[in-house]
């Protein structure tokens, strides 16, 4: 992963890339103006520099131009604003800028534009030896519905979810789990939800933002939903780290 130094005014904008890229496995650095973006540069030497136009003391294309001016742009920068136009990008890019992302910024924006920078500095690597991958298959179509479910004499029922080959976390669910079907609804539709959440927790790493992807849900109705659920989201970081 990537040291990523982000650098706006707005404390907003700060606090939501750092959560968003820290989620993603990056060590982020923050900066709010120039001159705690000079000190940040020198001090972690990042292998991206998310930089916002308009800042209050020095803007953001004239930090540029002082970084490649100085032999400094030694990293991939991204420029960021809410008002910018074309003249602004193109010149932000005559002077170094490898891509400019508009306000408000999109997850999924902000991590192609953050991948395809990181990709494009990275040092190539000597092509690695083939390996077996895991192979998934599709239940083939049945005329009946068919969701993995085995009733059981309990007025329960089984659902099968497998991680996949190559995901060690100590807090991963069991392949299957039971859930009893002899009660109200909504506390069955809670304990199907949780095991649910958890289950994709467990196979993305604690990543909320692959998570949020994986099931359609913005990042703070996730964060509402598994906090309503008595998810523990502190476990899944600790298991994302083993």
């Amino acid at each position: 992963m990537a040291t990523i130094l982000v650098v706006d005014d707005e404390l907003g904008i700060r606090a939501l890339l750092s959560e968003i890229l820290s989620d993603e496995g990056h060590t982020i650095e923050l900066a709010e103006n120039a001159a705690q973006a000079r000190a940040a540069r020198e001090r972690s030497r990042p292998d991206l520099v998310l930089l916002d136009i308009w800042m209050p003391d020095v803007d953001g294309v004239t930090l540029l131009k002082e970084w490649g001016g100085a032999g400094l742009l030694t990293m991939p920068v991204i420029m960021m604003s809410g008002h910018g136009t074309i003249d602004t990008a193109v010149e932000a890019t005559k002077f170094g800028a490898i891509a400019f992302l508009e306000k408000p910024i999109t997850l999924q924006k902000l991590l192609r534009a953050v991948e395809q920078a990181l990709v494009k500095t990275a040092p190539p690597r000597p092509a690695p030896a083939a390996i077996g991958l895991p192979s998934y298959s599709r239940p083939e179509p049945s005329s009946g519905l068919n969701l993995g479910m085995t009733p059981t004499p309990s007025q329960g029922v089984g659902l099968s979810g497998h991680l996949p080959s190559g995901v060690n976390n100590s807090h991963a669910l069991a392949s299957e789990q039971t859930f009893e079907l002899d009660r109200p609804l909504r506390e069955a539709r809670d304990a199907f939800e949780k095991s649910y959440f958890e289950f994709h927790l467990a196979k993305e790493n604690g990543s909320m933002t692959r998570v949020a992807e994986k099931t359609g849900l913005e990042r703070t109705h996730l964060y509402r939903k598994l906090k309503q659920l008595g998810v523990d989201l502190s476990r899944n970081k600790r298991g994302a780290g083993v």
